[in-house]
C-alpha cells in the first residue's frame, strides 16, 4: 500500500523529453529558391509616444512634458528581401524516452532517504502506466495540433494571409496543412495526418526510434517584398540610451568595434528561439480550472504561469507540485494525470522546500 508523499525531495528535476532547435527564417522566392533572412541593425528617427519619466505622478501621458517630438533610436529589424514572395520558417524536433525523464532525485540535508525512494518508485509506476495510456496519446495529439496550426509562428501567424505547414518524418512527407483553418483554442476531431504525427510523437516518448520531425511553414503575408517579420526579441539589461530593440539571430556578426553597432549593419539569420517554439507547442493545458470561463489553452507550467494574463492559473492543489505528491496512484488518463505527464515532458526543477 502506498501513501501520498508529504513533500517532494529536496533535489528533484526532470530533463525535457523534447529536443528542439531554433526556428530559422528564410526568404522564399518564385520557383522555390530560399535564402537566409537577416536581422538588420540601423538607426531610425521616430516620434515620442510615451510619458516623460520626469512627469508628475498625476500627469496623464497626453499632458506629460516633452523636450522634442523626435525619438532617435538604434533598433533591429527583420524584413523580407525586395523580390521575396513569402517567409519560410523551419525547425526540427524529436522526443525522448519517458523512462529517462527523471534527471536528479536526492535528499536535502537531514531528509530521510525513504522520501526519495518513494518518489522514484512512484515515478516508475506512473510512467509504466502512462506509456500505454490514452492520456499519452491525447498529449501527443495536442502537440501535433500545435504543429499543424502554426502556433509556433506567434505574431507572424497573426499577420499572415495564409500559412502552409509541411511535416516530414525523414524522407516521408506526412502532410501539408492550411494552418489558419485549424483551431488554436480547441483540441479533438484530429485529422488522419494529425494522428500520424501524434503516433510518431507518442512512440518517441515510449522509447521507440524514428521520432524526429521536420517542420516547414510557408507564410504568405499578402504583401510581397521588404515587409517586416518577427523573430524572437532579446532582453538586454543596461542598454545605452537610444537603443530601442534587439532581435534574436544566429551566426556571427563579425563586429570589429563598438561604432559598428551604431551603423547600418547586417547581423545573423533571424530566428525564433527554441524556448519560444517549445512554449507554443506545449500550449495544451485546457485542464486548468479557469478554462471553462476563458476558453483559451495555456502553456504547460507547474503553477500555470501565463504572461499574457499576468496570472498563475494553477496555485495550491491544482499545481504540478501538489499533484506530483500523489503520482503513485494517479490515473494518466485523468485531467490531472495528463497535466502531470505533460509537466514531466516539459521538464524542470520540482525540488521540495520546507
Amino acid at each position: 500500500m502506498t501513501t501520498k508523499l508529504k513533500k517532494l525531495p529536496g533535489v528533484l528535476s526532470f530533463q525535457r523529453c523534447i529536443v528542439i532547435n531554433d526556428a530559422l527564417f528564410y526568404n522564399m522566392f518564385e520557383g522555390g529558391r530560399t535564402s537566409p533572412l537577416k536581422v538588420i541593425r540601423h538607426g531610425i528617427r521616430g516620434t515620442q509616444n510615451v510619458a516623460s519619466k520626469s512627469a508628475p505622478s498625476s500627469a496623464s501621458p497626453s499632458s506629460a512634458p516633452r523636450t522634442s517630438p523626435s525619438n532617435i533610436q538604434v533598433t533591429d529589424s527583420a524584413k523580407l528581401e525586395p523580390n521575396a514572395t513569402d517567409l519560410q520558417v523551419r525547425f526540427e524536433l524529436r522526443f525522448i524516452n519517458l523512462d529517462n525523464a527523471l534527471f536528479a532525485c536526492a535528499p536535502s540535508q537531514g531528509e530521510p532517504l525513504e522520501n526519495v525512494r518513494q518518489l522514484r518508485n512512484s515515478f516508475k509506476t506512473f510512467i509504466e502506466k502512462a506509456k500505454n495510456s490514452k492520456g499519452l496519446e491525447e498529449i501527443a495529439a495536442r502537440y501535433a495540433r500545435n504543429i499543424t496550426n502554426g502556433r509556433f509562428l506567434w505574431r507572424n501567424r497573426a499577420i499572415a494571409e495564409s500559412v502552409l505547414v509541411a511535416v516530414f518524418n525523414g524522407k516521408e512527407k506526412i502532410g501539408e496543412f492550411n494552418a489558419l483553418d485549424i483551431s488554436l483554442n480547441t483540441f479533438g476531431n484530429y485529422s488522419e495526418n494529425e494522428r500520424k504525427i501524434a503516433e510518431i510523437i507518442a512512440n518517441g516518448l515510449r522509447g521507440e526510434p524514428g521520432s524526429r520531425l521536420e517542420i516547414t511553414a510557408n507564410v504568405n503575408l499578402g504583401v510581397r517584398g521588404p515587409v517586416e517579420v518577427f523573430p524572437s526579441q532579446n532582453y538586454l539589461e543596461g542598454t545605452e540610451r537610444g537603443f530601442a530593440r534587439s532581435l534574436y539571430f544566429v551566426g556571427d556578426t563579425s563586429f570589429t568595434d563598438e561604432r559598428a553597432t551604431r551603423e547600418i549593419r547586417e547581423m545573423g539569420q533571424a530566428a525564433l528561439r527554441d524556448q519560444k517554439v517549445g512554449n507554443a507547442l506545449r500550449t495544451i493545458d485546457t485542464w486548468y480550472p479557469a478554462y471553462s470561463e476563458r476558453g483559451l489553452p495555456i502553456a504547460v507550467e507547474p503553477n500555470g504561469a501565463n504572461l499574457d494574463a499576468q496570472e498563475f492559473f494553477r496555485e495550491g492543489k491544482y499545481s504540478g507540485f501538489n499533484i506530483m505528491l500523489g503520482m503513485d496512484t494517479l490515473d494518466p488518463d485523468s485531467n490531472e494525470g495528463m497535466f502531470l505527464l505533460a509537466c514531466i515532458i516539459r521538464g524542470g526543477v520540482f525540488s521540495g522546500s520546507d
